[in-house]
């Protein structure tokens, strides 16, 4: 074998490894992210979930039917509109039902399986709901 061939075989070994480390590495980096996506998003629903439920304390039970009137009022129940928000650590906010008899709120992954894996959902007295995003789909 000459000197040439033994060196590109060297190189492509090496290029493999390489390839092999950087896959190990973005696959661990991207496990990482998502929990801690996943962690914020609890952590934002029960935010969430304890402004409107301190509102209602505070309102003789009825929960407000938008949740910008939470960072409106004064003192500010939460510190911003999660709702209103772009995309907050690759999870989309919404509230599907938000009256004044009750709220039911979620956290959706914005790509299931690379920002997250968890959907959740808290509604009346911080009942929390986690389930697969891939069943959401």
């Amino acid at each position: 074998m000459s000197r040439r061939a033994r060196s590109f075989v060297v190189i492509m070994i090496i290029i493999a490894l390489s390839s092999l480390l950087l896959r190990y590495g973005a696959e661990k980096l991207i496990k990482v992210t998502m929990a801690q996506n996943e962690s914020q998003a609890q952590t934002n629903l029960k935010f969430i979930s304890t402004a409107l439920e301190n509102y209602a304390k505070d309102h003789l039970g009825a929960y407000p039917t938008e949740l910008s009137l939470l960072s409106e009022s004064n003192p500010p129940y939460l510190s911003k509109d999660y709702l209103n928000q772009p995309f907050l650590k690759g999870y989309d906010y919404s509230c599907s039902r938000l009256e004044a008899s009750g709220y039911s709120c979620s956290a959706v992954p914005i790509s299931c399986g690379l920002t997250g894996t968890l959907a959740y959902t808290i509604s009346i007295e911080g009942l929390f709901i986690s389930e697969d995003c891939s069943k959401k789909e």
